[in-house]
């Protein structure tokens, strides 16, 4: 499965046209001429974009939800509200609606950031103030994380003597 790679800063304009950096579009090539999925983080105010096979991926989980359960009924309808379908224009834009925009806070200055198998879209300054933790935090947050995963050796490593 493929994960974008980077973190950019770029600029939005007034109408919600976001100029894709060109490395950014060379990655997105890599999923074909299908669509994109702009959606609200679920935690954060920032926005998702996901390429169609992973939100369909995604989409087959949400759907097997029962929807006569009140608690799925409203989870599937926070989670797919605003989604939408963006494609790159021929000068490497995507338009992000201004209902999308406005809950991301999106002014000016954004960057554009990989988490794996999609890419946030955050208002510049809310993305510093994320990162900006301290190493001890990020490092206690790394350990509950990932501290009690179990990660299989690499049979292709080189093994010392």
């Amino acid at each position: 499965m493929k994960s974008f790679i980077g973190t950019y800063g770029c600029k939005i304009d007034d109408k919600g046209r976001l100029k894709v950096p060109s490395a950014l579009v060379k990655q997105m090539e890599d999923f074909g001429e299908a669509p994109f999925v702009v959606k609200r983080s679920v935690f954060q105010n920032c926005l998702e974009i996901y390429p169609m096979k992973h939100w369909e991926k995604l989409m087959e989980k949400i759907n097997r939800l029962n929807r006569f359960v009140k608690k799925n009924a409203d989870f599937i309808r926070m989670f797919t509200a605003g989604v939408k379908t963006v494609e790159l224009d021929t000068s490497g834009r995507i338009q992000i609606s201004k209902d999308l925009m406005l809950f991301a806070n999106l002014k000016k200055e954004i960057v554009i950031t990989s988490a794996g198998e999609l890419f946030e879209v955050w208002d510049k300054e809310a993305y510093e103030d994320v990162v900006a933790t301290s190493e001890d935090d990020f490092a206690k947050i790394a350990e509950e994380v990932m501290g009690n995963l179990s990660f299989a050796p690499n049979p292709e490593a080189p093994t010392n003597p």
